[in-house]
């Protein structure tokens, strides 16, 4: 550090929830971030922001552990954002217990009327006769941003799963069944207020689209889609992206890999539901930088505030990222082993 400087304060992290929304198709939506954004500027990301009190409910305090853990606060957080962000409600009738249904005209009024903090979420969705599907939501990891990143947010990100049709795209979304009363809106973004497009894509396609640098996707992003794309997409091998099929599946095959990735996530020690990861720039192999010029990623740590708090949160020990950090955001970005990634004997 150079003479005079003071080292500065590590950020407290922000309370924020993610969700990866998935289309009755078994595919994932991802919103493009404007390019003035303060946070992840361009990119392509899941529909997400800051926890809000006023909307969602008063979080623990900084030096509490508990605001690290999955809560319904983080829930309503995460349905209120989707629906600021996309206008896709994840919310149920009072009356019925199916999706909620509300007009395209008060569904966007409502989206300004929450954005605007002119009322409460969950007013305006008891006037629309609804509530906030906080129990569909499932956790699929906690992401720490690291102490060298000036914004640091504390993100719960979820899973959830709209209802699956028949035969229909997600675009006409209609069905002839069960579920045909229940019309899934083709998500659309927020006027450009934060978002420029709002799109559905398998989770293969997203990944391939970041690879040949069409798209930005940051690590979390990245890495998350590569899990998902293992038990959506019928891969031939883990990273074979540009190979899925492009064929009509049934209403029991797409179920069927849903149950896949829901068994998936109750999975591993911790459960990917619990796990808390924050990346590390690991050192170079034999101390010798990436002939490619991208850095590893690991990912078993679950961050500073979890550490201090002894409670045995940790992410991914058996996965990295591979990352080039350009001035325009990550590129170059594939999912590898952490033996592949720095050797045999490389320590956790």
């Amino acid at each position: 550090m150079a003479p005079g400087k003071e080292k500065k304060p590590v950020a407290v992290p922000r309370p924020s929830a993610s969700v990866l929304v998935v289309s009755p198709n078994n595919q994932i939506l991802l919103l493009q971030r404007v390019r003035q954004s303060s946070a992840f500027p361009s990119a392509h990301v899941f529909p997400g922001g800051n926890v809000s009190a006023s909307h969602d409910g008063d979080m623990p305090p900084p030096e509490s552990p508990d605001r690290h853990v999955d809560n319904e606060i983080y829930r309503m957080a995460a349905v209120r954002e989707t629906f600021e962000e996309s206008g896709i409600l994840l919310a149920r009738n009072n009356g019925f217990g199916r999706l909620l249904e509300v007009p395209e005209t008060e569904r966007e009024e409502g989206r300004k009327l929450v954005h605007g903090n002119k009322m409460p979420f969950p007013k305006w969705l008891a006037q629309k006769g609804g509530r906030a599907d906080v129990e569909g939501l499932i956790p699929f990891t906690r992401w720490v941003t690291p102490t060298n990143v000036p914004k640091r947010f504390t993100t719960q990100m979820y899973l959830y799963f709209l209802p699956t049709l028949n035969s229909t795209a997600i675009t006409e979304a209609t069905a002839n069944d069960d579920e045909a009363e229940v019309r899934i809106p083709v998500p659309t973004t927020d006027g450009g207020l934060e978002h420029t497009t709002a799109r559905f894509l398998p989770a293969s396609v997203w990944l391939r689209l970041a690879q040949e640098g069409r798209i930005i996707l940051f690590p979390p992003q990245f890495f998350l889609l590569h899990q998902v794309a293992q038990h959506f997409d019928n891969l031939p091998s883990p990273t074979a992206y540009g190979s899925i099929s492009r064929e009509h599946l049934p209403r029991e095959e797409l179920e069927a890999r849903r149950k896949r990735l829901q068994d998936f996530v109750q999975t591993g020690d911790p459960p990917w539901t619990e796990k808390c990861i924050s990346p590390t720039a690991l050192p170079p192999r034999d101390g010798k930088m990436r002939a490619d010029g991208r850095a590893v990623l690991g990912l078993n740590k679950p961050g500073p505030e979890l550490e201090a708090a002894k409670l045995g949160r940790k992410g991914v020990a058996e996965q990295c990222v591979l990352v080039e950090f350009k001035k325009e955001g990550p590129r170059k970005l594939a999912v590898i082993s952490r033996e592949e990634a720095l050797g045999a004997t490389a320590k956790l």
